[in-house]
């Protein structure tokens, strides 16, 4: 029997995934897994029998991703389950810094109840007039799940949009509109473009990556669209870009103090992936990994180890182990298992930076003594006999 903790709501949809051999906890210290959305967790201590988070969500900035790999547990996202609400999203911000449609909607209200307003509106409505996005150019910085239904989406509006992702995946590219221009020098969106969307994860290279330099490069009017993550965009350097005319707008999905109210700044309050849709979804593809991940070691979308698959386990055994990415680890394993007179049927070895995981199948289940030999291997952090 496995226990999990919700930190946040979680669609019944995909909680409704679980089998009757999970039970749902309300404490974290009693839970085998953990989901969450927005709840940090980087002021929680972890308990010694948490083997794995999921995030609702792509973004992981609320878990202690390192701390969660010393630890051995094994963190995952459910990227692209999100990617068309927040892609919808992207496009309402353009249509948004486009066209004035919000000071249009609260010119009516301000003039709610006026018998002439039918009249008032014909002679108003040239305040608000704007541009059509189709012919414009858009650049995307990430071609992620979202930044490639945002590209494909623009391309269908009429939109001429340029790609920029040095990282670009095999599945991103396949999925990639041949109308995007792929481009491998970000500078030319920067000066090229009308309207710029970025859809990067946070990370130390990317933190305020739209800054005063960059800003210098872009095509003065430009629209900047963030529904990625608040830290990308440099406050100050944004603010004044707009009060030098060089941005004509910008489009953020995080309301923060520096910005809010703040003239040529259009904030929404975190809505991108606010659907029932996306709620659903997220929620679905986190328990189906935490499943895989418990029943058979797989993982599969994780964010702090490497990702490993070796289907359903029909042998004797199957062991996981989580360890650091240190030369000559395998050997001692296998010397371990060879001792304990246990044969190895198969195994995968992967890695991801500092860590790494072997799953291996066995011709007979792994004993008690063998699992404390292997517990007590150097670079050892966590042992989990699957079956």
């Amino acid at each position: 029997m496995y226990q999990y903790a919700c930190l946040n709501p979680i669609a019944e949809i995909g909680l409704n995934l679980f089998s009757d051999q999970y039970q749902k906890t309300e404490e974290l210290k009693d839970a085998q897994a953990a989901l969450v959305r927005s709840a940090s967790m980087h002021d929680l201590s972890l308990p010694e029998g948490l083997e794995a988070v999921a995030r609702a969500g792509a973004g992981v900035n609320n878990i202690p991703l390192d701390k969660c790999a010393e630890q051995g547990v094994v963190v995952f996202n459910t990227p692209g389950a999100n990617a068309n609400g927040v892609k919808e999203m992207v496009i309402a911000g353009m249509l948004l810094a486009s066209r004035d449609i919000v000071g249009g909607i609260e010119w009516v209200r301000e003039h709610e109840g006026e018998p002439d307003i039918g009249k008032l509106a014909e002679k108003q409505k040239k305040q608000y007039a704007g541009c059509e996005i189709a012919g414009k150019k858009l650049g995307v910085i990430g071609l992620g799940a979202i930044g490639v239904q945002v590209a494909n989406a623009a391309i269908n509006l009429g939109m001429e949009v340029f790609g920029y992702d040095p990282y670009i995946s095999v599945s991103a590219a396949w999925n990639l509109s041949r109308s995007v221009k792929h481009i491998s020098n970000v500078e030319t969106i920067y000066r090229e473009c009308d309207f710029i969307s970025i859809h990067v994860p946070l990370m130390d290279a990317t933190r305020g990556m739209i800054n005063e330099d960059a800003l210098s490069k872009m095509k003065e009017g430009v629209v900047i669209l963030n529904f990625a993550r608040d830290p990308l965009v440099e406050d100050e350097a944004i603010l004044k870009a707009i009060a030098d005319g060089r941005v004509k707008k910008y489009v953020s999905d995080f309301a923060t103090p520096a910005l809010a109210g703040k003239k040529g700044v259009i904030l929404t309050p975190h809505l991108g992936a606010s659907t029932e849709e996306s709620e659903d979804n997220c929620a679905m593809m986190a328990v189906r990994e935490i499943r895989d991940y418990l029943e058979n070691g797989n993982i599969v979308h994780s964010v702090n180890y490497p990702d490993c698959n070796m289907g359903g386990c029909d042998k004797a055994g199957r062991v996981a182990i989580l360890h650091k990415n240190i030369r000559g680890t395998i050997a001692k394993f296998t010397a371990v298992f060879d001792n304990g007179g246990i044969n190895i049927e198969d195994m995968t070895n992967k890695s991801k930076g500092d860590y790494a995981y072997t799953l291996l199948d066995l011709g007979t289940p792994a004993t008690d003594e063998v699992v404390a030999q292997l517990k007590g291997l150097d670079g050892v952090l966590k042992v989990r006999v699957v079956k």
